[in-house]
């Protein structure tokens, strides 16, 4: 029993686990939010900026009671307002390549909180579970694949490498500093934002050649990342638990709020949406679906059997990938038939955290393939089995800790 907690503790304090299924994660939401903010910006400032039904005044007075935390609170200048949305875009596309995370995880999380915070009535259920995820995605080290970090770290031996990391948390330190003096932050989120900024000075400090001396006879530079390592570790592996606790969570609450429902009951919840102009994109797709009476049945039971027994499959692998591959494939219906793609995209998304390792490897070795020069790399952690062209492997704890 010690011999087997021993090896569980070592698992998991060790090596961040699922690194494939945590750059996935962070690859979807961050294009879904990009795709979203790229797609609505015509519309920005009706749908978060000055020209919206919920004015700036009412925002105001709202996050005076719920303490929500959005940077636009700072100023109601309309300047202020595309700068934070340009740096909104930016976060995003600079997450989705994986440059410097650790800091444009942060600058997404505050992208995301500030734009929907500002208008609450703007958001779906698509919305909401970014808005979960851009929270999680921070304790993760979801950059230790298919980054530029993880690049970095095999090039020169540390994602920490260069001046850009210490410029941008500088810059981010400046911002903190400045919502703190002028209590643009809550007490929670002060404190959420300087544990943040201090963390990452600390790992830029242990992280770099030669920057710390040696220890109680240990070798040079190790004891203070060796410590920190584990706690990244352990913080991702969290992170990831709650992110996949969260994703059966809202099956599994969507699947039984449906079988108390009585169109959900008789069969007929999806005749009803296909009906409505709002959720018809494809008007004779939609019809040719609604006028077979079994079809719209064995998909509304379909919808509900599936959601309510993800859950209880997760320790049967061929089961739960079975399930998974009728969950995706329902949202991508949903995306087609109703018209909500970036609803679907993030929903895909969470989903995507449980893929086997095998098919994300498989499906990296295809698109690395497809690139110009491409030789089918997967990659892989520098040194790793699933790495067809071993490089000299980083020092410990160095691929997707960037700061």
């Amino acid at each position: 029993m010690r011999a087997a907690a021993a090896r569980a503790l070592a698992q998991v304090t060790g090596r961040a686990l699922g690194p494939y299924q945590s750059a996935v994660v962070r690859i979807g939401f961050a294009g879904t939010w990009l795709f979203f903010l790229l797609r609505e910006f015509p519309h920005r400032h009706e749908m978060y900026g000055p020209d919206g039904p919920w004015s700036w005044e009412l925002a105001r007075r709202l996050i005076a009671t719920n303490d929500a935390f959005t940077v636009l609170m700072w100023s109601d200048s309309a300047l202020w307002f595309e700068i934070v949305y340009v740096l909104c875009v930016l976060s995003s596309a600079l997450l989705l390549l994986g440059w410097r995370t650790r800091a444009t995880a942060v600058l997404f999380m505050i992208g995301v909180l500030s734009l929907q915070n500002r208008s609450v009535f703007m958001g779906d259920g698509g919305d909401n579970v970014i808005h979960l995820m851009a929270i999680y995605l921070v304790l993760t080290r979801c950059a230790r694949v298919w980054s530029l970090d993880a690049r970095r770290a095999r090039r020169l031996g540390t994602a920490s490498a260069g001046r850009a990391g210490p410029l941008l948390w500088a810059v981010l330190g400046a911002a903190f500093a400045y919502g703190a003096a002028t209590g643009g932050f809550g007490d929670g989120w002060l404190v959420a934002f300087g544990a943040l900024w201090v963390v990452a000075a600390l790992w830029w400090m242990v992280d770099r050649p030669g920057a710390l001396p040696a220890v109680a006879g240990g070798e040079p530079e190790g004891e203070g990342r060796a410590v920190l390592d584990v706690l990244a570790n352990l913080l991702h592996n969290a992170g990831m638990l709650v992110i996949m606790a969260e994703v059966c969570l809202i099956y599994a609450t969507a699947g039984w709020y449906k079988i108390q429902g009585s169109r959900w009951q008789d069969g007929t919840a999806l005749y009803y949406p296909l009906g409505l102009d709002y959720f018809t994109p494809w008007p004779g797709i939609s019809a040719l679906l609604a006028s077979s009476g079994t079809l719209v049945m064995l998909l509304s039971y379909g919808t509900v059997a599936v959601q309510v027994a993800f859950p209880f499959t997760l320790f049967n692998r061929r089961i739960k990938n079975v399930l998974l591959a009728l969950m995706m494939l329902e949202h991508a219906g949903i995306a087609v038939l109703l018209g909500l793609p970036f609803f679907s995209m993030a929903m895909i998304a969470a989903d995507a955290v449980f893929l086997p390792t095998v098919f994300l490897l498989w499906l990296g070795a295809r698109a690395a393939a497809l690139r110009p020069g491409g030789r089918g790399r997967t990659g892989a952690p520098p040194g790793s089995d699933a790495d067809p062209e071993p490089e000299p492997e980083p020092r410990p704890g160095t691929v997707g800790s960037a700061v």
